[in-house]
């Protein structure tokens, strides 16, 4: 029997659902019941009455928002390796410390955190919603981690005081991208829309035509009526676009742009994880009902 058949069979014994980012192997994203972003994900799982096992194809702080929402089911990572070093990034003692510094400041954290962060934030954002969300929060300065460059495109884009926390957190993958390689690109394919994440450079946002989220570019792309895109954001994206729109081209704006962590997880892994339910992802529960109305919070700024 094939692997993918042995998962197939395997999902439908354990009442589990398969969630993959965006950002996961071509192979994982066809045999996911859903693909998307992390906040996308995590609400699908809540609405998945049925599931009892909940297989997140993502990295650590993705597999931890889906525990939270989702307490009653059991939330298996296919491989423990598959860390965020952004999330890494932004540690509840440096949140304490801008806090003293800024103690009538709202914080504001990205969900590219680990839970114990969440827990000592007001509200969360994604990169989709990040604008909507700061927007709504009754302050003219925000405390916002652990993007700085997602900070700087809020902070253009609300007007804003946004201070950034820590000073230099950054995504190791969307600071590959620059202008450079696109205006090369742009030589070959003149008419090529640009796409670029906001977690990438202000260099690299202004050579942009679009800038979102994964799920923004996605949804830009269809509606777009060019015939090819030229996308900075990590190479993972590009399956689904391509799958999605098959008559478009994709071009990935750096070759490079791979993110290790996202790709550790496996086919062979995830059966694994599946066959003997390991990985379990677990937060203490007082950190959970903390990280858990930040989330919630988010949801309701923005429904």
């Amino acid at each position: 029997m094939e692997l993918i058949d042995k998962i197939v069979e395997l999902k439908k014994e354990k009442k589990a659902v398969i969630l993959a980012h965006n950002y996961q192997r071509p192979e994982i994203q066809d045999i996911a019941d859903y693909v998307g972003d992390s906040i996308e994900l995590s609400r699908k799982a809540m609405e998945e009455k049925e599931a009892k096992i909940i297989v997140f194809s993502a990295v650590d702080f993705m597999a931890e928002s889906a525990a939270i929402l989702n307490p009653e089911k059991k939330v298996l990572l296919p491989s423990l390796g598959a860390r965020c070093p952004m999330a890494q990034m932004l540690t509840v003692e440096e949140i304490k410390r801008w806090k003293a510094l800024y103690p009538l400041v709202p914080v504001v954290l990205y969900v590219n955190t680990l839970a114990s962060a969440k827990a000592y934030c007001d509200v969360c954002c994604t990169s989709a919603n990040a604008v909507k969300v700061i927007e709504s929060v009754n302050a003219e300065t925000v405390l916002f981690g652990p993007d700085r460059n997602l900070a700087d495109y809020v902070q253009r884009k609300t007007g804003k005081t946004i201070i950034p926390i820590p000073e230099w957190g950054f995504c190791p993958t969307h600071l590959l991208f620059q202008p450079e390689d696109v205006q090369l690109l742009k030589m070959q394919y003149p008419e090529a829309v640009v796409m670029v994440h906001p977690e990438c450079t202000l260099e690299m946002r202004n050579v942009a035509d679009f800038i979102g989220s994964t799920s923004q570019m996605c949804r830009y792309a269809r509606e777009n009526n060019a015939k090819t895109f030229i996308v900075a954001t990590e190479e993972g994206l590009l399956h689904r676009l391509r799958k999605n729109n098959p008559e478009k081209q994709f071009i990935l704006a750096y070759e490079g742009a791979v993110c290790p962590n996202m790709k550790l997880n496996t086919l062979e892994r995830l059966y694994t994880a599946l066959k003997e339910e390991k990985h379990v992802i677990t937060v203490p529960k007082a950190i959970a009902e903390r990280a858990r109305k930040a989330l919630e919070k988010m949801f309701e700024l923005i429904n």
